[in-house]
């Protein structure tokens, strides 16, 4: 049985409200384009299109015929971070980034000194017979490498250290 999604939370600019999913659903909506897209609801036309995406797509700059928008979505698992104030974590400067699990560093995607944007890839760690992308959640500056390819790591232990 598929779960129902819920209600986003959408920041628009300076105002806030809920999407209900139905409500998304019972609009028309075309993608043109991997930027643009039209959208037909209660027989309104409306053209949009995407000038900014983070990598996860929850924080966007969007226009909307000639206006422009700085949009942030919150997802239900986002609301429940917020209210368990998680939220906050994203504006500290993270210093080290550490193994989520045990495993083997596979590769490494960077080098010390190297600038780094947010969604890049750190490394490439095996655990469970699974690879899994270490990706950075924000935007900085590569200190040290703590790690080496082939290398076994294990849960919590430093893999990059950030300036």
């Amino acid at each position: 049985m598929s779960e129902i999604p819920r209600a986003c939370k959408v920041k628009a600019n300076d105002f806030e409200f809920t999407i209900d999913p139905s409500a998304v659903m019972q609009a028309d909506i075309i993608q043109k384009s991997p930027t643009d897209f039209n959208a037909i609801l209660n027989h309104r036309s409306v053209n949009a299109r995407v000038l900014e995406s983070d990598v996860t797509g929850t924080s966007l700059k969007v226009e909307v015929e000639g206006e422009t928008f700085d949009i942030e979505i919150r997802d239900h698992l986002h609301q429940i971070l917020d209210q368990m104030g998680f939220s906050t974590v994203s504006s500290k400067h993270i210093k080290h980034i550490k193994a989520p699990m045990p495993g083997l560093v596979i590769s490494i995607a960077v080098t010390e000194g190297q600038e780094v944007k947010e969604g890049d890839r750190i490394l490439v760690l095996e655990a469970m017979k699974m690879e899994n992308s270490i990706l950075i959640h924000a935007d900085g500056k590569i200190k040290r490498v703590a790690v080496k390819a082939g290398q076994a790591v294990d849960k919590g232990q430093v893999l990059v250290e950030l300036d």
